[in-house]
């Protein structure tokens, strides 16, 4: 019991020195109207385009999740035997590259080699969320950029739409999240698409054998079918990950999980589990104020993953290349 005391307090240690490392107002002096310039250019083209909210909030998440919230994911691959995560199948459908390079690019003229890439991914997350109404959070900066990036490692810790419960508990609990974090992370489904490739097996081919997933409510898989994903083999068409209310950060989401109405395998793993079905369920009978909270609580704490700090990593000059 003594050796786990130690354990404990050795990761409730390393979680305070991130948290101290990371600080509000971290550019105060160095670029002071950094976080201004990444809000008014979020507001100015998400309000033009409210779409990209969602693509640019999977982008923290497909960041964080492989080697922490370094900007790993923003590299560019430079030669056959250095495939970066850009070139990973989870990755290969992720949008706004150009836009955190038009940001990077209004910071570089304003503070020349100061704001990190990593950084502007997490402010870019949150200022997108909050410009189509949805929740707000504290981001911590301080972030630094990593210079490796490996596709492979990009496939081993993104959970593939495909993941049952087990799959995404330990996944989750490999960056320090747990089952509340994946109960209110999954929420980002609330906006955005999906292509049908993503869940196509589920309506035509779910155990091989040419049948369809039995947890998936079957008027809305008939739907998906005849409406929109025609064809197993359908890599082109797109579908609202919360029909009829893509566009809008609510709880929409947690609703169709209770009516068997979760896009994904991963959505409708979370009524699988005990555990995260009753926080599902706490969260459709709460307000919805309960869940902006509780989902910026946990964006916070992903948004610590793994981050670069103090001498480590360097700064970007161009968030697609190392320096």
């Amino acid at each position: 019991m003594a050796n786990a005391g130690i354990v404990l307090l050795g990761i409730v240690a390393f979680l305070g020195l991130v948290e101290a490392q990371l600080k509000l107002g971290y550019y105060d002096e160095s670029c002071p109207r950094a976080e201004q310039i990444v809000q008014d250019f979020v507001h100015k083209h998400i309000s033009n385009a409210p779409v990209l909210a969602a693509p640019l909030l999977r982008m923290q998440f497909h960041d964080c999740f492989v080697r922490g919230c370094d900007a790993s994911v923003l590299l560019n691959s430079t030669k056959a035997g250095n495939q970066t995560e850009k070139a990973a199948n989870p990755n290969l459908t992720l949008r706004g590259f150009s836009f955190i390079d038009s940001v990077k690019s209004s910071l570089e003229a304003e503070c020349p080699g100061v704001v990190s890439c990593a950084d502007i991914i997490a402010l870019i997350a949150r200022d997108a969320v909050v410009t189509i109404g949805g929740p707000s959070w504290p981001v911590r900066t301080g972030r630094r950029d990593g210079t490796i990036s490996n596709a492979t490692e990009a496939l081993q810790n993104i959970p593939p739409p495909s993941s049952n419960f087990s799959s995404l508990q330990t996944i989750f609990a490999s960056k320090g999240l747990d089952l509340k974090d994946l109960v209110l992370l999954s929420g980002a489904h609330t906006i955005g698409v999906a292509h049908c490739s993503s869940f196509s097996n589920r309506l035509y081919n779910f155990t091989g054998k040419g049948d369809e997933d039995p947890s998936l409510d079957s008027e809305y898989a008939a739907n998906l079918e005849v409406r929109k994903c025609m064809s197993p083999n359908d890599n082109t068409t797109i579908v609202e990950m919360d029909p009829g209310s893509f566009r809008t950060f609510d709880l929409s989401y947690y609703r169709l999980l209770l009516k068997r109405r979760g896009l994904f395998q991963s959505d409708a793993a979370l009524t699988t589990s005990a555990t995260t079905k009753s926080y599902v369920t706490q969260l459709v009978d709460g307000p919805l104020q309960n869940f902006f909270g509780e989902f910026g609580q946990s964006m916070v704490k992903m948004g610590q993953v793994g981050v670069l700090t103090g001498s480590t990593g360097e700064i970007r000059k161009h968030c697609a290349f190392v320096n």
